[in-house]
């Protein structure tokens, strides 16, 4: 009788975990599909991410990007292509766990559930668009405006820049935006197991404005524009959030009172 009750307990397990490798094995799939499809536009790709940089210059057509290894210019090619491929097939990684988790979870649950899963990519692209858009050319054309022309005391100063640390500098400012903008998701989460709650992060609003600067300063190049264009939008977040657990709160309690 215990073996056969171990094994109809085993079976619902290793359902989950078939369910759970074809799952993955799916998303797999899709990402070396996107992956193979992004490598034959990476240069087209690459261009894109090279725009803002493109127009900062005066005259683009006396400038060049340059590379010093061998391996460089198609490792950047490489690289290019597992971002955008990782960035594409994001949503549809979230789709299938949230598929997979589904199931295990109450109705009210599995709303929230979609909601927070729904905002992460659209939070991630708002992010990656607001240091594409905004931070980009600002960035650029200050570190640009440390160029020196050529006088008979100087030489000239210019840019050649390589192409696999401009890549790596996009991708680390992309990434830090796109992140960062996850905070209203991390803080609903925190609130929803009662680690934190809007009375406190209220109360704690000095402490996050030292805290979301610093760590600003930190993951953005060292340049005064990139940590204001960083922080200023984590702190409207950070508000954001809290009206937003304020406003669950206040229907969990509505919904707890209401007569049955």
């Amino acid at each position: 009788m215990k073996d056969d009750a171990l094994d109809l307990a085993r079976a619902p397990l290793l359902s989950h975990l078939l369910e759970l490798r074809s799952r993955l094995l799916l998303c797999l799939g899709i990402f070396a599909l996107t992956f193979i499809g992004c490598y034959l536009v990476s240069e087209q790709i690459y261009n894109f991410l090279l725009q803002p940089l493109v127009q900062s210059f005066d005259d683009p057509n006396s400038r060049r990007m340059i590379f010093t290894g061998l391996h460089e210019a198609f490792m950047t090619q490489l690289k290019v292509a597992l971002f955008a491929a990782m960035l594409l097939t994001l949503p549809f990684a979230l789709l299938q766990l949230w598929r997979f988790l589904a199931p295990a979870l109450y109705q009210h649950e599995r709303r929230y559930t979609l909601v927070l899963m729904l905002s992460t990519p659209l939070l991630f692209l708002a992010g990656a668009a607001l240091a594409y858009y905004l931070v980009f050319p600002l960035a650029w054309e200050f570190f640009l405006s440390f160029e020196t022309t050529a006088t008979e005391q100087r030489i000239a100063v210019q840019l050649e820049a390589r192409v696999s640390e401009y890549l790596h500098l996009v991708m680390r400012l992309v990434l830090a935006f796109g992140i960062s903008f996850q905070l209203p998701i991390l803080l609903f989460l925190l609130a929803k197991t009662g680690i934190v709650t809007a009375q406190g992060l209220a109360e704690s609003r000095r402490y996050a404005i030292v805290a979301t600067f610093a760590v600003a300063a930190i993951i953005t190049p060292p340049d005064l524009i990139s940590q204001i264009a960083l922080g200023t939008p984590i702190l409207l977040l950070y508000e954001l959030s809290i009206v937003l657990i304020r406003l669950e709160q206040r229907w969990q309690l509505s919904r707890q009172h209401k007569p049955k």
